[in-house]
């Protein structure tokens, strides 16, 4: 490529991802992430990863962006941003009374689908102009942050996110692996995050260290999209969230919606934040009982999007009565209903929580009459039964 088109091919490429909605475009070299490897290693070892496969299965993989693409040059990397809007959100109505579950911000709107929108447009530029190209998201082929990063796009924060002066940290990524030959970004040299330990105080399990290394074992976001049954010892710290948690996002500075980019460097970023249903939130909510009731196929017709163990609908159950027991009432219409029937459920996860959640709710009698009836489910693993051996009590109000 002559010197001068290289400038001008890149102009082309940010054009055009603007015009299909993307917010941030960098270009990074196809070096490998030699750092970034040694880390995965290091964590997975640790036993960090909790069994978690994507960027952990294979570093040696996700970390050499030139085993993507024959004849590989550049990665362009490209964010779109998800800023959920400000204002009052739909789980300021108490949730113990409405019986409604949380869910992150990310899947509130097809984010994913934008920035594919987005990553064609710039991969049309790229053939267009004779460079092969191939889009890269939400893929454990390559570290994506990390590329973001030597992109020039943010730096790394402490809640193990891209962070952007910009747009903090409510952004999907993704990438063009590239033959063209284009300007590379400088990284942020940048330690953003100062002082501030919000993040970590805010987080409900303390899944982050001090440095921001994340234990996955803790994240309430991959324990809900964990196959199994979900740990006794985080069932309370989950609330009534259902799928994801933002609360690491939620107290970041940088994503203040007014003055985010300004307030980063005050000092009260160092205080800690107080979440309560009502205030910070910026997902959306589903009703539980709603949910519940709904049949495998319509679960999947309306959450297929979401990341499902194993396209099991029985851990989306497992979630709803989980967040049932932390936020729900007995007095609800329809929560002594769908107990009843998740007791009587052919899924032994789905009536181990389905014992703990009607205990909680000071609804032991339901459990009593399944187990009398011989209506629990055969139980070869034992999970029915070691829930039922737990002295589980009525939730303290």
């Amino acid at each position: 490529m002559a010197s001068g088109a290289a400038p001008a091919l890149l102009g082309e490429i940010r054009r055009a991802a603007a015009e299909a909605g993307l917010d941030a475009v960098g270009v990074t070299d196809v070096a490998p992430f030699l750092d970034e490897r040694h880390a995965i290693i290091e964590r997975k070892a640790a036993g960090l990863h909790a069994g978690m496969w994507f960027t952990y299965g294979r570093p040696e993989r996700s970390t050499a962006p030139a085993s993507i693409l024959p004849g590989a040059r550049r990665i362009v990397v490209c964010a779109r941003s998800y800023r959920p809007p400000e204002g009052p959100t739909a789980l300021a109505e108490p949730a113990r009374r409405t019986a409604r579950a949380a869910v992150a911000a990310y899947v509130t709107t097809d984010a994913y689908g934008e920035l594919r929108a987005g990553l064609d447009a710039v991969s049309a530029v790229l053939r267009r102009n004779g460079f092969d190209a191939l889009c890269v998201y939400d893929d454990n082929r390559l570290v994506d942050r990390a590329a973001a990063a030597r992109a020039g796009l943010g730096w790394l924060g402490r809640n193990t996110m891209l962070l952007s002066r910009e747009l903090g940290s409510w952004t999907v990524l993704g990438s063009v692996v590239t033959t063209a030959d284009l300007p590379v970004a400088a990284e942020v040299q940048l330690d953003g995050c100062g002082p501030c330990r919000r993040c970590q105080s805010a987080c409900p399990t303390g899944a982050l260290d001090e440095s921001g290394v994340l234990d996955a074992n803790r994240c309430l976001a991959w324990l809900v999209q964990a196959p199994g049954t979900f740990p006794h010892r985080y069932r309370d710290a989950l609330g009534d969230r259902i799928y994801g948690c933002d609360d690491c996002q939620v107290v970041c500075p940088y994503n203040d919606p007014v003055d985010g980019p300004t307030r980063s460097h005050r000092h009260e970023q160092s205080q800690p934040v107080q979440l309560t249903p009502g205030r910070g939130r910026r997902g959306s909510s589903v009703d539980i009982v709603g949910l519940m009731r709904m049949s495998d196929d319509d679960l999947m017709d309306a959450f297929g999007h979401w990341y499902i163990p194993r396209r099991r609908p029985e851990y989306l159950r497992r979630n709803a009565l989980v967040v049932l027991g932390n936020v729900g009432d007995r007095a609800t219409e329809g929560v002594t209903e769908v107990l009843r029937q998740a007791l009587e459920s052919p899924s032994a996860v789905v009536a181990s929580h389905a014992v703990w959640a009607a205990r909680r709710l000071g609804c032991g009698e339901l459990v009593e009459e399944a187990e009398a009836a011989g209506r629990l489910v055969h139980d070869p693993d034992g999970l029915v039964a070691a829930e039922l051996a737990r002295s589980t009590g009525p939730r303290s109000s």
